[in-house]
């Protein structure tokens, strides 16, 4: 309103100014003319002086009523700030103020709304702000100050506004807009040079010498750290050298490579705890990275304290799966020892054979760990949860269609047992394989042939195939070894069954009683074909036996001067000469 009033009291006097000019200068320039206009023009004239008072007379009309509105403004201005204070005394109780936050430190509210820009709007683009002018390197002493204008204060940096304050919100904070611009321009002022402090080129530069030197003090701590356990290593192997005892699990040379290897772990694990605590350091030295010091830790601590708390709440379940295993254990080790005494003979079940003991103990011991597993598993963490049951059932399926072959020999396996085919140590014939039984396992049988070669049979095939157990027959009455000669129609019948028998009684590993015997097999075209058989228990060792068998009636024949027709030969005679022995001959001419 002062400056309407200035303005209409310079138009007033601009107008005066031009009309009495322009007067002048028309009587100047009327001077010379005629006379008889000079009445008239006076007359002119003064009507233009009472219409020049008609108008200055508006202008002070005009200007009364301009003091009159101004005066009703103010009044207005007035009550309208009375009606805003009332109104927002009314809603500070539930307004709730946007803070203007900056590192956690909370530096004032605001509530009012500036152009169109909501309040929280105001308090992030002022924080931008403050942070932005308080990271500079390089800052300005009192570079902080305040603008002001009609209608609002700006807070300024340099060059940039750091906040527009209005009338309303002086209001808000009960201040007038002045004060409050004050207050606030001192907090901004304070916590820009507290950022500088922390920011600034000069704060940079420790900060980078501190990192250095931890990063030197790092260095050095890892090398003492191994000069140290390079001796505590050395202390270890002679004190291993010269005071423990070896024995036959743990020679000198194993405990040496234990403790080596239980140092070196503690060692890394030093090793990296160091560089932990460097690594937090190193974080704290700066400002931009000093936040996430503070998400780690939090982090390490609250995993730290879940871990905590789930080991203290399952303590109760560990518990009970500790009393379950030792439980189950110790009924193993019983039925372990019942299995040990039956098939070393020292107790006898009626209708229960000693090698059937550990198989028997081996299906018991696999159903009493099935069964302790059923009870174990509801008390295992997190065993209720779909990610859990869900990999059992995976697992299980795994099983189910991978183990078909597995479980065919492992239930071959069993039948076999039971079946008491053969045992550990007996000579069988699998097929065309003859040899020792060295192996019997759940799932395979291992044979060991004469040719000292290992063979490894599947249950399940043992089961589908004709099995000949020469150490059963040989224990209980004695296994027959034979062998097959042929001899020409001219060697008299008696002698050579006498001269078998003879070999074969004079065979090692051929038993006296009973008595070897001889068969004739066939009577074939140019030869007669016997059969020398002959008991032995010698079951082991039955190819040593055929040998010495065969040696001796190879020696005994050639001794009596006796041909053996194997393999079969063709000799020319005339149709006279008859082949038989000569004593029948002679009946034959008669």
């Amino acid at each position: 309103m002062k400056k309407t009033n200035q303005n209409i009291f310079f138009l007033i006097l601009l107008y005066l100014t031009t009309t009495l000019g322009a007067y002048a200068q028309n009587t100047s320039e009327n001077n010379s003319e005629c006379e008889d206009t000079l009445l008239s023009q006076g007359k002119r004239d003064s009507l233009k002086i009472q219409e020049l008072k008609m108008q200055v007379q508006e202008l002070k009309l005009s200007q009364i009523a301009l003091l009159t509105e101004k005066k009703n403004m103010g009044k207005t201005d007035s009550l309208k700030k009375a009606l805003q204070k009332k109104r927002i005394d009314s809603l500070r109780a539930t307004t709730k103020g946007f803070p203007v936050v900056i590192d956690r430190d909370t530096l004032f509210y605001l509530y009012a709304r500036r152009g169109g820009v909501m309040p929280a709007d105001r308090a992030s683009k002022v924080q931008e702000v403050i942070l932005a002018e308080g990271k500079k390197l390089k800052l300005k002493p009192d570079s902080i100050y305040t603008y002001e204008t009609e209608y609002v204060t700006d807070i300024m940096s340099g060059d940039k506004v750091i906040i527009t304050l209005s009338d309303q919100d002086g209001l808000w904070q009960n201040l007038s807009r002045q004060d409050l611009a004050k207050k606030y321009t001192s907090i901004i002022s304070k916590k820009i040079s507290e950022l500088h402090s922390k920011y600034g080129l000069q704060q940079k530069i420790k900060s980078f010498l501190i990192l250095f030197l931890v990063i030197i003090i790092q260095i050095i701590a890892i090398y003492f750290t191994q000069k140290l356990f390079n001796k505590i290593k050395n202390y270890l192997k002679k004190l291993i050298n010269e005071k423990f005892k070896a024995n036959k699990f743990l020679t000198n040379d194993r405990q040496e490579v234990l403790l080596v290897s239980v140092t070196k772990v503690i060692k890394y694990s030093f090793i990296i705890i160091q560089l932990i605590i460097s690594l937090f350091i190193i974080f704290s030295i700066f400002p931009e990275t000093e936040k996430y010091v503070y998400y780690i830790f939090n982090f390490v601590s609250n995993m730290a304290k879940d871990m905590g708390n789930t080991i203290i709440h399952y303590i109760p379940n560990l518990v009970k799966i500790i009393f379950i295993y030792l439980i189950f254990k110790y009924i193993i080790k019983i039925l372990k020892y019942f299995a040990g005494e039956i098939f070393e003979e020292r107790i006898k079940i009626k209708g229960f054979y000693s090698d059937w003991a550990y198989s028997t103990f081996n299906i018991l011991r696999f159903l009493l760990y099935s069964f302790m597993f059923i009870m174990i598993w509801p008390l295992l963490p997190n065993s209720n949860s779909p990610a859990f049951q869900g990999i059992s059932v995976f697992i299980g399926l795994i099983i189910s269609l991978g183990s078909t072959t597995v479980i065919g020999n492992l239930m071959s396996g069993l039948v076999i047992t039971y079946m008491r085919a053969f045992k550990i140590g007996d000579q069988i014939k699998l097929n065309d394989t003859v040899g020792n039984v060295v192996e019997k396992t759940p799932f395979v049988t291992r044979i060991r042939t004469s040719k000292n070669e290992l063979i490894t049979i599947p249950n399940s095939f043992i089961l589908s195939s004709q099995t000949v157990n020469y150490s059963t027959s040989a224990r209980n009455y004695g296994i027959i070894i034979y062998s097959d000669i042929t001899v020409g129609y001219d060697i008299p019948r008696k002698k050579v069954e006498d001269l078998l028998i003879e070999a074969a009684t004079n065979t090692e590993g051929v038993m006296k009683n009973p008595s070897p015997f001889v068969l004739i097999k066939e009577l074939e075209d140019f030869y007669c074909c016997y059969q020398i058989n002959a008991y032995t228990d010698c079951d082991l060792a039955m190819p040593k036996v055929y040998s010495n068998l065969h040696k001796n009636i190879i020696d005994r024949f050639h001794e009596e001067g006796i041909e053996i027709l194997s393999p079969h030969f063709y000799a020319e005679r005339d149709g006279n000469e008859t082949v038989m022995p000569p004593q029948y001959k002679k009946k034959t001419n008669d």
